[in-house]
């Protein structure tokens, strides 16, 4: 354990209000994630920083946050606070159109949204390898048990019983990620596709870091440049490591649905959505994130799918 006091401490002020669960949710992989924990207003990150390992606590103001970080990455982690929180983020330029009376009211209440950047690429990419073609708990339970298994004990107070950080474990490093063997993904419920996919992108881990800063089309040229990474992966890595405001999650089984539905009244196609998004373009997953703010989402009409028992899992086109 480095200690109970935090090694970096710093008020990050914004002028503005930050909404910190829309944001630092994002990053959550299901509710038993052991690398971000909601902390009554606030959040505990575990992370990989260049610098070394890091946990990162951030607690809401009226006007920016407080950060405090423990271990070997805590200075690198508390200068990047702003960038996380959405500080770089810029949306001028984004109107609701009065067409879409609920865009409109999503800005009016949730304007102080921001899209954050972690400048961690495999980080972002890692879990989204592990959540193409199966549901969110298959993919949560798989990165959970893998990360207890193949992670560590995030620095800080984390092992301590009466810690809010206690059992919090950090992901695990690409140079692991490339050695997990086939049957322990398996055990974990990852078939070859993905957990190959996975395999193959921590191998290329340096490079990946070098797309931060490039333009958002660079970034999703390298990206889907490797086997098994398509526009799907692409968006979900851009939407939290680049902080790309214009990266929707093209090829979801739900999200294309669901900002048609909330926009038009009509449950579309990803085509149709593409065609609905175009006025935004430069901000498409901004209008996701809000519209998802607003808890907008088309009925259910039939029941959830079911949770495979076998592997391989039938694909249903995310990639």
């Amino acid at each position: 354990m480095t200690g109970r006091r935090p090694q970096a401490s710093r008020v990050v002020g914004l002028g503005r209000p930050v909404p910190l669960s829309a944001i630092l949710g994002h990053h959550r992989r299901g509710p038993a994630d052991p690398t971000h924990r909601r902390i009554g207003t606030g959040w505990l990150r575990a992370s990989r920083t260049p610098e070394g390992p890091v946990l990162l606590k951030l607690a809401p103001l009226a006007d920016g946050v407080r950060a405090d970080a423990w271990g070997p990455g805590a200075e690198w982690a508390i200068d990047q606070v702003p960038r996380l929180v959405g500080a770089d983020d810029d949306p001028s330029g984004f109107v609701p159109r009065p067409e879409h009376p609920p865009l409109v009211e999503a800005l009016r209440r949730f304007g102080s949204y921001r899209v954050g950047a972690t400048d961690l690429v495999l980080e972002a990419l890692a879990p989204a390898c592990l959540e193409q073609v199966v549901t969110g708990k298959e993919a949560f339970r798989a990165f959970r048990l893998l990360t207890a298994e193949y992670g560590e004990p995030a620095p800080g107070p984390t092992d301590d019983p009466g810690s809010a950080a206690f059992g919090m474990r950090l992901p695990p490093t690409a140079e692991v990620w490339a050695r997990v063997p086939s049957w322990k993904f398996l055990a974990a419920g990852v078939e070859q596709r993905r957990s190959r996919t996975l395999v193959r992108a921590a191998t290329r881990a340096t490079a990946l870091e070098r797309t931060l800063g490039r333009d958002s089309a660079a970034v999703d040229a390298a990206l889907r440049s490797l086997p098994g990474i398509g526009p799907w992966t692409s968006a979900e890595v851009r939407q939290r490591a680049h902080g790309d405001a214009d990266a929707w999650s093209i090829g979801d089984y739900h999200v294309g649905k669901g900002i048609t539905w909330a926009l038009t009244g009509e449950a579309l196609d990803d085509d149709a959505c593409t065609e609905v998004l175009e006025p935004y373009r430069g901000h498409r997953f901004r209008v996701q994130q809000l519209l998802a703010l607003m808890g907008l989402r088309p009925p259910r009409r039939a029941p959830r799918m079911t949770l495979p028992t076998h592997t391989p899992y039938a694909t249903r086109g995310r990639s």
